[in-house]
């Protein structure tokens, strides 16, 4: 029984096990029924081991194929994995010999031309900012970058991840020997005459990185490190008789560290250019714009982060993390904002978090700019201020008429961010450079782009007059307009005093010419002065100098810029200028294009109408220039009007003389020119400045009461009242009064009068009398011709009555009524 048991139990074990054997390897019961008939095929039929150890062979052989190429996509799964995740450290290397045939194909006719013209107008800027001192004016005549592309990649290119951001970085090698750039400079002394300079090789090598960013609506690009650069030059013609370079041996090596300096400034790491890939483009040239900054606050702010500070030496020393507290809690700081030229400063404040919410208006001069934030430590034991660490924000103008702001993140990260239209608020957190810790908060408002149509681009809600600007123009020299400047008034204005006063005045240069407002005496002056100047071309800025007049020589107290191209005529336009080299100050001005030819309309009218005369009076002046020894000046004017003379009377030893004098001339359109000048009995007179006075565009009978700054010196101004007078309108008043006639007899009498005089005084030998009297004579003189020249306009208007009075008679007569009839 127990044999029986122990039988049963064997049988069961041995079906259970091959039972599991059927679960887990299927095929086993297929491989017993086939080693059964090969084992009986063996036995009986024949013998086939010698093929066994080759089966197998090839049977390994297959497997570890198979294993080799599932390693091989499980590799090529991962990587591929870790490129969708931005997590993969590089890829491998791609060369882009397509991207060079490409480029090569279209360079000629689309790439080098559209480069061509982008370029010069950089290169034009660049040179009229930043020339040496051998050369006093240079102009660019010619730029052509040639047929031969740059070759981009020729060592292949490297797609790698940094903080998160996908960066390309690809060899970059330009060397070209047909380029064709011409410059026409004007040397300085000692060396005197023009030169012809020829660039025409360019070499540049180095590695460019490439970032997109926002979803692939921009590419940022940049220099891995300072490019290998040379710039080869000639001097002459440009042509095969072209002078050595050893005639201006500075040339070539200034014209390399401009390039490269530039090359530094913009496009070497960290600093990036921008490419933008509009979905529309508009075809619109910017010009300038607007933008409103506000430095809202900084956080994480440390002394010991900071390059240069104090408690970075003191650190070894700190046991006490308490005392580490109330030093950051001592930490007075600020921040200066600076785009180009112009800088503003907000208030300092305390802590290691402060916070400022300071807006400053601020001005673009092209369609890039780039804002650098200056963080500054106040130390009261000190008189210079700790500089700690700075950040840059980028902008640019992009084709659908959008604007585009990038900055460096940690970690050479790029933070980008995008204003659809002008007005929407943009904001940015940005790290400080160099440093551990520390960010700063700031809010941009884009209001306006100007562009080179005349156009501009405002926010939905209108933004008001005030808040418009200009930009450089690139029309040809003389434009064939007049652009029309109106100084209204100064806000915030800063005094180098220490009672705080100042004395503010504006010069405006436009070309050579020189403009200057008079002198007000407050911080928020109002001049409300109009000056004008003949548009010049090719960029020209309108310069503006703020002065504050003192007694032993005036302050510089800030300048500006303006910008005159997109100026579109019959608008006027209104602008707040931010001083630039100054910490606060703005001017307010109005601009306007007025083309000549209204100008000559309005003159052709005065000219038409030969009923017209031109009323001056000339009232008084000040701050004249002091031309006598003693101090001061005899002044009188000069007056000249077409081929008329005349002049006032002289007022001695005074500085601010009063003439309130009347001078009449006949309107023909001429021009009105004012010189004043220092009397002198004996030695030739000597000018103490003039100035011109426009007239051609006064409303009829309208007086206009202006003073007028005097051309030529420092200062000095008159006050003169000018009057269009048309008799067609208003009866002159002349004829309504005593004749010129009568006049000019009493003025006879008194030169009579004055020669008796003059007769004795030579007898009695009185030499101060006699210069007195001389002067006097010349004054009765003066005015003898004015009134001859006033009864000389009444005789043309009585003759002009009389015929009109008889061409009247003539119509009203029988005669002309039948001869119309017949």
């Amino acid at each position: 029984m127990a044999k029986k048991k122990n039988f049963g139990f064997s049988v069961e074990e041995a079906l259970h096990f091959f039972k599991h054997l059927r679960v887990e390897k299927p095929l086993i019961p297929i491989l017993i029924p086939l080693v059964l008939i090969g084992w009986a095929i063996e036995r009986w039929v024949f013998s086939f081991s010698n093929w066994v150890p080759l089966a197998v062979a090839v049977w390994a052989s297959t497997q570890y194929g198979i294993y080799q190429r599932k390693i091989l996509l499980e590799d090529l799964n991962k990587k591929w994995q870790r490129v969708i995740l931005n997590s993969s450290p590089i890829t491998p290397l791609e060369h882009c010999e397509w991207l060079n045939k490409l480029l090569t194909e279209v360079w000629p006719n689309y790439t080098s031309p559209k480069l061509s013209i982008k370029f010069s107008s950089i290169v034009e800027k660049q040179l009229r900012h930043r020339k040496p001192r051998l050369i006093e004016r240079i102009e660019l005549q010619e730029f052509s970058l040639g047929s031969c592309p740059p070759s981009l990649g020729l060592q292949g290119t490297r797609w790698s991840t940094s903080a998160y951001q996908q960066v390309m970085r690809l060899g970059f090698d330009w060397d070209t020997n047909d380029m064709s750039i011409l410059l026409l400079a004007k040397l300085a002394k000692p060396l005197i005459g023009t030169a012809r300079i020829v660039i025409n090789s360019l070499h540049i090598k180095g590695d460019l990185l490439l970032m997109p960013i926002l979803d692939g609506k921009a590419l940022l690009y940049s220099f891995v490190s300072v490019p290998e650069v040379r710039i080869g030059v000639a001097f002459g013609s440009g042509g095969s008789q072209s002078l050595p370079a050893t005639e201006l041996p500075v040339v070539s090596s200034w014209l390399v560290k401009l390039f490269t300096d530039n090359l530094v400034k913009t496009m070497v790491e960290p600093r990036r250019r921008c490419l933008s890939l509009p979905a529309v483009d508009l075809r619109k040239t910017a010009v300038g714009g607007i933008i409103y900054v506000t430095v809202v606050s900084a956080n994480k702010l440390s002394r010991s982060c900071f390059r240069g500070s104090q408690s970075r030496r003191q650190q070894n020393y700190i046991v006490d993390g308490s005392l580490q507290e109330y030093l950051e809690k001592d930490l007075q700081t600020f921040v200066e904002v600076e785009l180009e030229e112009l800088t503003r400063r907000t208030d300092m404040k305390l802590g290691s978090s402060p916070r400022w919410n300071a807006t400053f208006n601020m001005v673009l001069h092209d369609n890039t700019g780039t804002l650098r934030f200056n963080l500054y430590e106040y130390n009261p034991n000190s008189v210079k201020y700790n500089d700690l660490s700075s950040c840059e924000i980028k902008m640019k103008y992009v084709g659908d008429d959008s604007t585009m702001f990038w900055a460096i993140g940690t970690d050479s990260a790029v933070i980008a961010k995008h204003a659809e239209f002008c007005g929407k608020e943009i904001e940015m957190v940005v790290p400080f450079e160099g440093v551990s810790s520390g960010e700063l908060m700031v809010r941009l408002v884009l209001k306006e782009w100007q562009f080179s149509d005349g156009s501009h681009s405002l926010n939905n809600t209108r933004i008001s007059s005030q808040q418009s600007l200009y930009g450089s123009s690139n029309l040809l020299t003389r434009t064939g307009r007049k652009i029309k400047i109106t100084v209204m008034e100064g806000r915030d204005l800063t005094g180098k005093e220490k009672s705080g006063k100042c004395n503010p005045y504006i010069k405006l240069q436009y070309g050579k010419t020189i403009q200057r407002t008079k002198t007000a005496h407050t911080l928020n002056p109002v001049w409300n002065q109009m000056f004008e100047f003949d548009e010049i071309g090719g960029g020209e800025y309108l310069k503006i100098k703020c002065y504050g007049e003192e007694t032993f020589g005036d302050d510089n107290i800030g300048s500006a810029r303006v910008n005159l191209e997109g100026l579109a005529e019959g608008t006027n336009r209104d602008v707040w200028v931010p001083l630039e080299k100054a910490n606060s100050g703005e001017l307010r001005l109005q601009i306007e294009a007025v083309r000549i030819n209204d100008f000559e309309g309005s003159r052709g009218a005065a000219i038409g109408s030969t009923n017209g005369w031109i009323e001056l009076v000339l009232i008084e002046a000040k701050d004249l220039a002091a031309a006598d020894i003693r101090g001061t000046s005899d002044p009188y004017v000069r007056v000249q009007y077409g081929n008329l003379k005349k002049r006032t009377k002289v007022v001695y030893k005074t500085l601010n003389p009063q003439w309130n004098q009347t001078l009449e001339f006949p309107d023909d359109g001429s021009p009105l020119v004012l010189h004043v000048k220092d009397h002198n009995a004996l030695l030739p007179t000597s000018s103490i400045g003039d100035c011109v006075v426009e007239y051609q565009r006064l409303p009829p009978n309208q007086m206009s009461d202006k003073w007028i700054p005097l051309q030529g010196v420092k200062r000095g101004e008159i006050h003169v009242q000018i009057t269009r007078k048309v008799p067609d309108l208003k009866e002159r008043n002349s004829l309504e009064s005593e004749p010129s006639l009568n006049k000019s007899h009493q003025i006879s009498n008194q030169m009579k009068q004055m020669m008796n005089k003059l007769q004795s005084l030579i007898e009695d030998n009185n030499l101060e009398g006699l210069s007195t009297a001389v002067s006097e004579l010349e004054s009765l003189e003066d005015m003898q011709e004015n009134y001859i020249g006033q009864m000389e306009t009444e005789q043309m208007l009585l003759i002009n009555k009389i015929k009109e009075l008889g061409q009247e008679i003539f119509n009203s007569s029988p005669l002309s009524r039948r001869s119309s009839g017949n």
